[in-house]
This record gives C-alpha cells, structure tokens and sequence, in this order.
C-alpha cells in the first residue's frame, strides 16, 4: 500500500504549496523541442487546467513529470522531493498519479481484478512476506478490497466488477481507470483528456466525480481540448504553445488573451 499522503513529508501540506514544480524542463526528440524550459507550480488544493493546441507538449509534459520521459534538462519536485528521472512507481510513491488519455486495458483481468493493480507497494508483491507475514498479506488484501468495492459504489460502477476489463466501453473505462488511480492514494491525480470520446451525460458525471475528490483534498493537473469542460472546471489554466508556458492566469483571462487565440489559429501538428 502507498505511504499515506500525511505521513510522505513532514512539512504540513497546507493548501497555497506546491505539490508539483517544474523548473526549466526540457525535452528533445531528434530536432524537435517537444518541452521548452518549462517552469510551472501546480498549488495543493487547486484544479488547475492545461490547453494548448495540437503539438504544444501537453503529453510530453505529463511524460516527464511521472517518469515516463526522463527530461534532457531541468527539474521536477513533487511534495517537495526531487523526482527528477525516477521511474514511475517511485514517482507514484511520492504522491503523483496519472491516467492516460488512452485507458490501458488490463487482458485477463476483471474489472474488480483490474482494480486492485491501483494499491502501491503491496506486500503479496514479493514472495517473502507470503511466508513470513501471511497475516499481514491477508490483511492488506481484505483492505485493498475493501477500498475498491467503495470505489466501484462511488463512481456508481459496480455492475461491471465482474466483467473482463477488456468488455467494457471507453467511456466505463475512464470511470475505471480514474477509481483504480484513486487506490494510490494520490496527492496529485493528472488527468490527460478525460472525456475524450465521451458523451456529454458521462462528461458530466466525470466533471462531478472530479469536484468530489477535489473536495475530499486531491489536487488536480487536467489535459483536455473540451473548452467548456475544462474552463468551467479549472483554475487556474496553464496554456502551453510551441512547448513553452504561453501564459497562465483564471479562465477569463485566458479565454480573453490574443497570445491564446493566435497560438490555436496557428496550432498544428501532433501533441
């Protein structure tokens, strides 16, 4: 199981901190600079946005900050730890999660199955403490069930539990992968597009579903392209442009902000 979030710094976590900063990251991929010497904050206890049009690094940025990318250059700090090239289940441990804007769909597994993948540094993951501490196995097992079946109430998906994760629709498997995240219990959780392909009724339940577990204390750092999703989420909202911080500022400032339009007039290419 994860290191619950109070006990991973000893700094109060109060809400005005950084959980994530970026100090001039940068990523290459042959000639292209997909991540300019991006320097950014995301603040504890805020659903903070990030737009930019096709090619702007938005996915690149997502890649470096949870160990998916190692960056060419500069830095990332996560509850105030480097976690600068880490691997991403050491970046998880630190508080991150991510979901990705294609769910990954777990083969042979049922939902239920799938679910419990989410808990991190589990103790039935090695062979030794099943032998010297069955006990404590066992346990932990009966808790991580437990803490999913709660989920799968919550997002209101229970009827699918014992379907293959393979089976269900793309829009269930958002609802899935944003509960089983939930099982790392993040300080953190980025979203890339979350209601990317998804019709509008599940598009709402997500937008509510994300204001819950705001108020339950997650911060968020939310990819998407919907407008009206993410502007009626979100503050404040980053725009990235050509890899580089654009401007950052509230919805209306963003919304009313040449150097926005113009860089999605112009926007092109793939992200």
């Amino acid at each position: 199981m994860s290191e619950p979030a109070a006990a991973r710094s000893e700094e109060p976590e109060e809400a005005g901190d950084a959980v994530l900063r970026t100090e001039n990251l940068r990523k290459t991929f042959g000639g292209l600079t997909a991540t300019d010497d991006v320097t950014m904050e995301v603040e504890r206890g805020t659903i903070t946005g990030m737009i930019g049009p096709n090619g702007a690094g938005k996915s690149t940025f997502f890649n470096l900050v949870s160990g998916f990318y190692e960056p060419d250059g500069g830095s990332v700090v996560v509850n105030g730890e480097e976690t600068t090239g880490m691997d991403p289940h050491e970046v998880t441990e630190h508080g991150l999660v991510r979901t990705f804007q294609t769910p990954r769909k777990l083969e042979g597994m049922t939902v239920r199955e799938a679910m419990l993948v989410g808990p991190q540094r589990q103790l039935g993951e090695s062979v030794i403490p099943l032998f010297t501490q069955p006990d404590a196995v066992a346990a932990e097992e009966r808790q991580n069930l437990q803490r999913a079946e709660e989920l799968l109430e919550r997002f209101e998906i229970t009827h699918l539990a014992d379907q293959p994760a393979t089976d269900i629709s793309g829009g269930q498997l958002k609802l899935v992968e944003l509960a089983r995240a939930m099982l790392a219990e993040p300080d953190l959780l980025l979203l890339d597009e979350p209601v990317a392909g998804v019709n509008p009724t599940l598009a709402n339940k997500l937008k509510a579903i994300i204001r819950e577990l705001h108020e339950d204390g997650i911060t968020f750092l939310i990819i998407e392209h919907d407008m009206g999703f993410i502007m009626d989420l979100a503050d404040p909202i980053v725009v990235l442009n050509q890899g580089a911080v654009l401007m950052e500022g509230s919805p209306d400032e963003v919304k009313n902000d040449d150097r926005v339009v113009e860089a999605y007039l112009g926007g092109g290419g793939g992200d």
